[in-house]
């Protein structure tokens, strides 16, 4: 155990590991074996992922934002040093992951009971080599477990605890808008010019739903998606200057935008998409989202009033749209288009009822609520379900 110890204070790549409150009790133990230490280190492990510490181990290194895989993420060469230094620590923190109670209580003379752990047996260097070979693909840090993030209020990217699911595969028709915006993500992915999209349509009609069922179904191969209020967009450059240095790629997500005349955020965006020196990021891509088709809240008297420049005002207020390279258009479905999605989203809940019910139910829902759209179709299956 002695030995162990000293190797543990050796660690210098992953010497950040010493902070973890799990390792951190298992260390106090390991200086000082106690009946009490070793009890408290089997109740973090319990809490942190239900008593594995291969596992738990693993999960550390994979998240570790050390100075190794910020190096190869920013495809510098690695220093022959460096690389030995963490092949030699891989090592003591498998010799670490492979700990069992048996060895843990060795130095107590204490018959009475004691929880006891799992330590699953993995190869650490192998595994951690492997992603960190390819880790355009699996990240590192944050990144490397979560696909979600957002913005906080100080503009630092936080991961969402609770991310949005939706696949592919759940959401019917709008199959050409769909691909558009599969296409351009995969062109992102393989570091091919990729576009920004500004979707608009509709309300309902499946336009963030897109958005992230296609970051849903590519996050394995490497994208992350990044959402930001619109009142955050002068945090922009802050975001883009930690993303730009990755190595995954990125989906600046921007829901419902819209700005009233004379917004400061209409100026920070159209900086972004412009392509100014401190915002360009080959990448990342933003999406966005809007009801409008200008993105703009422009009233009658604003087109219409006794501004001279009046039509150099009217082209500054589109201007915005404009700079979006690909623009997608989801259209209110049309009573066909609305049944189909009604009959995909029953069929796929189980639901038994005759067409002919259903469509009339389906119908009466939407005109009820003053429309049709995907969002209502689910809505009304969701309405069926709870009965």
């Amino acid at each position: 155990m002695k030995e162990i110890k000293d190797k543990l204070f050796t660690l210098c790549v992953f010497r950040d590991l010493l902070a973890d409150e799990v390792l951190d009790a298992l260390f106090s133990h390991v200086k000082h074996p106690s009946v009490a230490s070793y009890a408290d280190f089997v109740s973090r492990l319990y809490n942190a992922n239900g008593g594995d510490l291969g596992e738990y181990i693993k999960e550390l290194c994979w998240n570790s934002e050390n100075v190794f895989v910020k190096t190869v993420g920013a495809k510098k060469p690695i220093p022959s040093y460096m690389r030995e230094a963490v092949e030699a620590e891989l090592d003591i923190l498998q010799e670490v992951s492979a700990l069992d109670k048996a060895a843990l209580c060795a130095p107590l003379k204490y018959s009475g009971f004691l929880p006891d752990f799992t330590a699953t047996k993995l190869r650490l260097k192998d595994i951690y080599m492997h992603r960190a070979e390819n880790i355009g693909r699996y990240g590192y840090g944050i990144y490397a477990k979560n696909r979600m993030f957002n913005v906080s209020e100080d503009g630092d990217i936080v991961p969402v605890r609770n991310p949005d699911r939706t696949e592919l595969s759940e959401l019917v028709d709008y199959e050409r808008e769909r691909s558009i915006i599969l296409e351009n993500t995969k062109a992102l992915l393989a570091g091919k010019p990729a576009a920004n999209i500004l979707l608009t349509g509709d309300a309902g009609t499946g336009k963030s739903s897109t958005v992230k069922a296609v970051a849903n179904a590519l996050w394995g191969e490497g994208l992350r998606i990044v959402e930001m209020r619109k009142d955050q967009l002068r945090a922009i450059p802050k975001v883009l200057d930690e993303l730009s240095s990755n190595p995954l790629k990125f989906v600046l997500f921007i829901d419902d935008l819209s700005f009233p005349t004379g917004d400061d955020n209409f100026n920070a965006l159209k900086a972004v998409l412009e392509g100014s020196v401190t915002a360009k990021s080959a990448n990342v891509v933003i999406y966005a989202t809007s009801n409008r088709r200008h993105v703009i809240k422009e009233t009658f008297s604003e087109r219409e009033g006794d501004d001279v420049h009046r039509n150099d005002t009217v082209q500054e207020l589109v201007s915005l749209s404009e700079r979006f390279g690909i623009h997608v258009t989801f259209s209110k479905p049309n009573k066909e288009t609305f049944l189909h999605i009604v009959h995909h989203l029953a069929k796929k809940n189980g639901i038994d009822m005759p067409t002919d019910e259903l469509d009339l139910l389906a119908e009466r829902f939407a005109l009820e609520r003053g429309g049709r759209s995907a969002r209502l179709a689910r809505q009304f299956v969701d309405a069926i379900l709870s009965r």
